[in-house]
């Protein structure tokens, strides 16, 4: 059985031809979909700013073998914004993710005389 890691993706984009209904509803729900709303779920958490209605990011936790890697666990988690998008009747355009492996990641702790 292959190593697993948990990876941190987010994925960037921009909204493209949105229709008169969605682009109400995202400027109605813009309060649920503000930084306080971002968090790494494995369904996504979708953020943007309502004005100007432009850019969006959704936050992913994936979890993949580790042999796979960073550029498997961007695409999946692309492939989640976009099965997610189209199902809520947005358009958009440029996806790209970052992504950050959190089994890999190091943690820089402060040392006590210098808290």
């Amino acid at each position: 059985m292959s190593e697993q890691h948990t990876y941190r993706v987010i994925v960037r984009g921009t909204w493209e031809g949105l229709t008169d209904r969605a682009r109400t509803r995202l400027l109605a729900e813009a309060g649920e979909h503000g930084m306080a709303s971002m968090r790494f779920t494995e369904e996504g958490s979708l953020s943007y700013e309502p004005s100007p209605l432009k850019h969006f990011s959704m936050r992913y936790v994936v979890v993949s073998d580790a042999a796979d890697g960073e550029e498997m666990a961007g695409a999946i988690a692309e492939d989640r914004a976009e099965t997610t998008l189209r199902g809520l009747g947005y358009g958009f355009r440029e996806l790209r993710s970052t992504v950050t492996d959190l089994d890999t990641m190091k943690i820089n702790r402060k040392s006590r005389s210098r808290r």
